[in-house]
């Protein structure tokens, strides 16, 4: 027999290992942090969006985010005990548990805020003579035996109300109760009475046996309709002064439904099923609008009606507050992305260093599939591991959100990793070769299929821009990935084109320096010059990733500039003091007062009255459009307008010039001020001046100016007048600027001064928008992609440098040994790694100013700015705003950086030895 001998063979990837421990732990760094940030994105954003959604559902008011299902009673043609029967408690909660039952997914209900009975839609007027009147109408009171009050209401007063036997449509006295707050402004007590007139002409009592406290007053249950809590002074109509009464609600046990049908109040049976948001995600939003739509009239509403009657509807606001969340829902770009262009070029340049070893593999008989198979090995061993400690790692540190997402991102990291080598090998070495042509930066010609390829990336680029400025980021149907990837396309294309240009600034500065005496400038642009084409990988990726930081930065800064606009445009200055609605005369006393405050530099007093008519247009027909009337004193004002940059003006342009009156007579009617208006009330008035009747006085008007935002008032229709020239002055708000103003003092100051004052600062208007998880989690992103964009940046600064560390060491040896200086070494290495950085910090600076201002028409930051708080209306744009620091400080870092690393590099080499670098046969 024959014996097979095999040859001693060292593992490939135990070898390639102990050769380069180094590069593998730095390439196993970069996959665990890349993992990990591709891991925990998409569980950030589920998280903060799914937060978001459940905030927003919770801050919407119960009556909008209720489901109400209405049904009218049975009707005359049936028997009156049936009537009956259809309304007590029995029935009506029967159809309640049913509708709970019955609602389709993902909506369930919070069957401790829900709540049925039977109501009257029509208020009915209270004639007691005991009841307040402010304007001598009488109270109009609503009637409803709403289910649960014990449950969810404090006995303060008296009993519970109660029935006595059984309640039918002929009982002459039922019982009710009443909130505090109803008792004591409708001046109600325990066994007062009240009359309700009966369709047929008779009348049934209320007796009050009972007052009570709402247990949670703003649960859906008492805040679906406030009514039933807190009465409410409702303005009759009138074309004069307005005239107010009284509305409330009188509380009924369940089973006196039946007394409520022969009232004149048009009774309706209800059910209000209070949805339980607590575990809807960001995934549900699609289903909860088309459950809401199936249910508002759709197969749904089939069900509500074999339950609750034929005829009965739904109402609810739900849709619209999903709807709204999707607005504030803004499609995040892909921070990964700088990431994936960073591994890309980190193969790269492990190809590029190993090309020289691979091709001899090649020459010799290796065949792509064995190189290629080794290679793969090679990565995975390091790859997999930090993949996978990266997703752990992602799921440990980020709470909630799905995993599947975060697996995939993880996975595609490592996929990213271990294909990148190897396809890069099989594709550069198809063809054995050992000695190539020279692959110099400055003579290397782009080919074809390059061309080909960024020719392609330019016509997505241009598609991404040109859609996200039509479209925008709030377009519907969903996320679009290549609108969202703009930035990212746009740089690539910029850096792109910075490769191709780069050669050019070389070659005419090397031309200028080897004019010089000096052979350090030349030989380090000379060796620029001569580097292989490879080496503009980093600057693709540092022009990727400096673009990612500033817009990144620009968003923040857009988010800042917008909520500043808006705090401002909601108080008018740094603080604002009036009286309700803007109309109650201030006491001279408080001008005063306050202008001594701590922090107060000047005090602007306003005069303002809404409602003022406008003289009907010069040509059309006559309608009644009313305006806002703003007297102010032309200098103060015109300095805080300029102070707040909302509506600057010229003082000169609003004085009244006309003849003073003098004293003891009224004003000349015919006496023309000039007024600075709003575009639409300067359209209406013309160019002439024209009649105005007021409560300040009657005069004519002659539009000065136009502005389309004035301090005083968040109207966009408006005017303002000189105060001084008005008959009837007196001062309705006051305007405050300066600087740390004392909140406190100016609140105790204003409560001195009178009731009903309030005290608004624009610093508060300002804190409140940044309280919901939407914008928080959102910022926090941004954030992220300004740190993540200046993390890689200075990545490919490092591994671009450290691919090159060994052939300048040696360099510098052999320099040495002519005569070179450590000094001099390391102005060499500085010069040579100067031309690429300082390319990459001022294009990274011109690609991220130029992206900003491409995509800040189709990128609108209101919702991400103003989800909440008081404003939140008042802009109509908030487009992306230049970060500066965003933009300067990671491209000075990677200029910095790279200096640091030249100079720590030739201080080392120097403390060592030429010898040790310069041993005979070393290829470096």
């Amino acid at each position: 027999m024959s014996s097979r001998t095999t040859a001693a063979c060292a593992p490939w990837v135990r070898t390639r290992l102990r050769t380069a421990p180094g590069a593998a732990c730095a390439l196993g760094l970069l996959v665990l942090l890349t993992a990990f940030l591709a891991a925990a994105f998409p569980r950030a954003v589920d998280r903060y969006e799914g937060e978001g959604l459940r905030h927003d559902l919770d801050a919407a008011s119960p009556r909008r985010s209720v489901l109400e299902v209405s049904s009218p009673p049975p009707g005359l043609q049936l028997p009156e005990v049936a009537r009956e029967k259809a309304v007590r408690d029995e029935s009506l909660g029967s159809v309640h548990r049913a509708l709970l039952a019955g609602l389709p997914g993902p909506l369930r209900a919070d069957s401790g805020q829900s709540a049925y009975g039977l109501r009257t839609t029509k208020p009915i007027p209270a004639t007691e003579s005991w009841f307040p009147r402010p304007y001598g109408i009488d109270p109009e009171l609503t009637y409803t035996t709403q289910s649960g009050l014990p449950d969810h209401a404090t006995l303060r007063a008296g009993r519970w109300p109660t029935v006595c036997g059984k309640v039918t449509a002929a009982t002459k006295e039922v019982q009710a109760a009443v909130t505090e707050e109803t008792a004591k402004a409708l001046r109600i007590k325990v066994g007062s009475a009240v009359s309700v007139p009966a369709s047929g002409g008779g009348r049934f009592t209320v007796r009050i046996t009972g007052i009570v406290t709402p247990l949670h007053p703003e649960a859906a249950y008492w805040s679906a309709e406030q009514l039933l809590r807190t009465p409410s002074l409702v303005a009759k109509p009138s074309k004069t002064e307005p005239r107010y009464y009284w509305t409330a609600a009188l509380l009924l046990p369940p089973d006196a439904a039946p007394a409520l049908l022969t009232t004149t109040g048009q009774p309706e049976a209800y059910w209000r099923l209070m949805p339980d948001v607590s575990r809807l995600t960001t995934l549900d939003t699609d289903r909860i609008r088309s459950s809401v739509a199936s249910l508002e009239g759709g197969p749904e509403l089939l069900k509500v009606r074999a339950s609750a009657g034929a005829t009965a509807t739904v109402t609810t606001d739900l849709d619209e507050i999903v709807s709204t969340y999707e607005g504030t829902r803004q499609a995040i770009r892909p921070v990964v992305t700088v990431a994936a262009v960073v591994l890309l070029m980190t193969g790269g340049l492990i190809a590029g260093r190993r090309h020289d070893e691979l091709a001899l593999l090649r020459a010799r008989g290796g065949s792509l599939r064995s190189i290629g198979g080794r290679l793969l090995a090679e990565t995975a061993v390091t790859a997999v591991p930090a993949a996978a400690l990266g997703l752990l790692l992602a799921v440990l540190v980020t709470d909630g959100g799905r995993r599947w997402p975060s697996a995939a991102g993880a996975t595609a990291v490592g996929a990213l990793v271990c294909a990148a080598l190897p396809v890069h090998t099989v594709l550069l070495h198809r063809r054995p070769r050992l000695h190539g042509g020279r692959d110099d930066l400055v003579s290397v010609r782009p080919s074809r299929r390059r061309t080909v390829a960024e020719l392609t990336l330019l016509v997505l680029a241009v598609g991404a821009v040109v859609a996200l400025r039509r479209r925008g980021t709030g377009g519907e149907g969903g996320t679009d990935l290549l609108v969202s990837a703009a930035p990212v396309l746009v740089a690539l294309i910029a850096a792109l084109m910075l490769v191709r240009l780069y050669p050019l600034p070389l070659r005419l500065a090397l031309r200028s320096v080897a004019r010089l005496r000096g052979a350090i400038g030349f030989l380090a642009l000379a060796r620029a010059g001569r580097s292989s084409a490879a080496g503009t990988l980093p600057l693709l990726a540092l022009l990727v990733a400096l673009t990612t930081a500033a817009f990144g930065g620009s968003v923040l800064a857009g988010v800042a500039a917008a909520r500043d606009t808006a705090a401002v445009l909601a108080t008018g200055a740094d603080a604002r003091i009036s009286g309700e609605a803007d109309s109650a005369p201030l006491p001279d006393s408080l001008v005063r007062t306050v202008s001594g405050a701590d922090g107060v530099r000047e005090v602007a007093p306003v005069q303002i009255e809404y409602g003022v008519s406008l003289p009907p247009p010069e040509h059309g027909f006559e309608d009644a459009q009313g305006t806002t009337l703003i007297g102010v004193d032309p200098v103060s004002y015109a300095r805080l307008a300029r102070s707040t940059g909302v509506g600057a003006f010229t003082a000169d342009r609003l004085k009244y010039t006309g003849p003073p009156t003098p004293k003891g007579t009224m004003p000349a009617k015919g006496r023309v001020l000039p007024v600075l208006a709003s575009p639409s009330v300067a359209q209406r008035l013309g160019e002439r001046p024209r009649d105005l009747q007021s409560l300040a006085g009657d005069f004519k008007v002659r539009v000065a100016g136009t502005v389309v935002h004035t301090p005083a008032v968040t109207d966009t229709s408006f005017m303002v007048v000189d105060a001084s020239a008005l008959t009837h002055r007196q001062t309705t708000a006051l305007l405050l600027t300066g600087d740390r103003l004392n909140a406190e003092a100016l609140r105790a100051a204003v409560h001195k001064a009178g009731e009903g004052l309030t005290v608004r600062l624009r610093s508060e208007a300002r804190a409140a928008y940044v309280d919901t998880p939407m914008q928080v989690g959102a910022e926090r992103i941004y954030t992220a992609a300004i740190a993540a964009g200046a993390g890689y940046a200075l990545l490919a600064v490092l591994l671009s440098l450290l691919r090159t560390a060994p052939e300048r060491t040696t360099l510098l040896a052999r320099l040495r040994t002519m005569g070179i200086g450590t000094r001099q070494g390391g102005r060499l290495l500085g010069y040579e790694a100067m031309p690429q950085a300082l390319l990459a910090a001022v294009g990274g600076l011109l690609v991220g100013r130029a992206t900003i201002a491409l995509l800040a028409p189709g990128v609108d930051l209101v919702h991400l700015a103003l989800a909440s708080g008081t404003g939140s209306g008042l802009l109509d744009d908030a487009p992306l705003r230049a970060d500066v620091w965003s933009m300067v400080l990671p491209a000075l870092g990677v200029v910095v950086l790279t200096a640091a690393v030249a100079g720590v590099q030739a201080w080392w080499t120097g403390r060592r030895g030429s010898i040790t670098e310069l041993r005979a046969g070393d290829s470096r």
